[in-house]
């Protein structure tokens, strides 16, 4: 099912298989989310839960118990209720199945907000604990912004410019995907908030992966024009930053994470893992985040 939302302003278009918002227009109706194109990358905007890139083992301990747990988790694909809409914005609910307990052993309710705001869109997941002991868990966006956004452009004519000055590495990413306990020697950040891109970057790292930056949001634009997107993350703690490798693919995914892939030497044990969050009996959390068009 697929519903429309618009403010006058700008339209977007949100699907109930993934929970995903897959469309966003401004007002010229120019499209500014990638379209997904499997010669290249058929995904769009996939919800990460509960778990945020591979895992060790391909799965996780919960309780000393292991479950096999497939990398970004399972909501990718799968169909949500839609609980509410209004004209500018639509709320999509998942709770867990007999499939996902064998695979995560805990009952969950997940809500996702789709809205169109003044300046662009937000996003919300709110997670809460239905079952009778602490839920662990890792969420995460993954929104594909169009790159470049405009004819005539290229990639590489674009900056990622965080709104501090940062000093700040991307986390090494190894073959099997899982996490190495060292920094990517370029791109790397010192003292500086503009990352030029370049396809290179993710030919040889796959992903770009920041932890603790003190921005909250940064800006996908184009250095001549100015022109892009701004995306806001303060929610979260953890941001990738990725396109396919050796596609050259025209988007560029900008990632918040609550949590991450596994890394190389960890134990294995889900509550283990950097910025995993845990929820009380009956309790929830929203974590959000916004795109703005600049």
């Amino acid at each position: 099912m697929e519903c429309t939302l618009t403010n006058g302003k700008y339209t977007a278009a949100v699907i109930t298989k993934g929970g995903e918002l897959i469309s966003f227009k401004d007002e010229t109706g120019r499209e500014h989310l990638w379209q997904g194109d499997p010669a290249i990358w058929s995904g769009r905007n996939p919800i990460l839960f509960p778990a945020i890139g591979a895992l060790k083992g391909g799965g996780a301990t919960f309780d000393g118990t292991f479950y096999p747990l497939s990398r970004h988790g399972f909501v990718r694909g799968r169909e949500f209720a839609l609980a509410e809409r209004g004209k500018d914005f639509a709320v999509l609910e998942l709770a867990e199945s007999p499939d996902t307990l064998a695979q995560y052993p805990y009952p969950f309710r997940l809500r996702v907000r789709h809205e169109l705001t003044e300046t662009g869109f937000k996003t919300s997941f709110t997670v809460k604990n239905t079952g009778d002991k602490p839920m662990p868990y890792c969420i995460g966006g993954h929104t594909a912004y169009l790159c470049p956004l405009y004819e005539g452009e290229a990639f590489e004519d674009y900056s990622l410019v965080f709104d501090e000055k940062e000093d700040a590495g991307s986390i090494a990413v190894v073959e099997s995907g899982l996490l190495a306990r060292r920094y990517l020697d370029a791109p790397r950040l010192r003292g500086e908030d503009t990352i030029d891109l370049r396809h290179e970057f993710f030919d040889r790292a796959d992903t770009l992966i920041f932890d603790g930056l003190r921005s909250k949001a940064v800006s996908l634009v184009n250095r001549k024009t100015g022109k892009g997107t701004r995306v806001t993350f303060g929610d979260f703690p953890m941001l990738g930053i990725w396109t396919m490798p050796h596609k050259k693919g025209p988007y560029l995914c900008i990632e918040p994470w609550q949590g991450c892939a596994g890394y190389e030497d960890e134990s294995g044990a889900f509550l283990d893992k950097t910025h995993c969050a845990v929820l009380a009996l009956g309790q929830e959390r929203t974590h959000s985040f916004a795109a703005e068009v600049i």
